[in-house]
């Protein structure tokens, strides 16, 4: 059996305008993103989202006071991708051997 990441690949796009012109305030996209109605989907961009975490980027939501936020960057991550807060982009598949889907 093959690797699924050879078949799912998601690239996550940062259209935040002028990161450096603000930098306490966080940095939330212009648009939100579509609704991620796959677990499968959900999963990947979450876990691509927290690799960025971890590697030191900023939260696009505000921490609300008196509401425990999550403190790990996958928890984290989650919390952006179910706020619509990451865009990201799914290629076309397709298929096995380079054919086209549907055919």
């Amino acid at each position: 059996m093959e690797d699924a990441s050879d078949f799912i690949t998601v690239s996550l796009v940062s259209d935040v305008a002028n990161a450096t012109d603000v930098v306490d305030a966080p940095l939330v996209p212009a648009e939100p993103a579509p609704p991620i109605t796959s677990r499968f989907l959900y999963v990947d961009v979450a876990a691509r989202r927290a690799k960025q975490l971890r590697r030191g980027a900023r939260l696009r939501y505000d921490i609300d006071p008196g509401i425990p936020a999550p403190k790990k960057p996958e928890r984290q991550a989650m919390e952006e991708v179910r706020r619509c807060l990451v865009q990201y982009t799914v290629p076309p598949w397709k298929g096995l051997d380079g054919e086209a889907a549907g055919e």
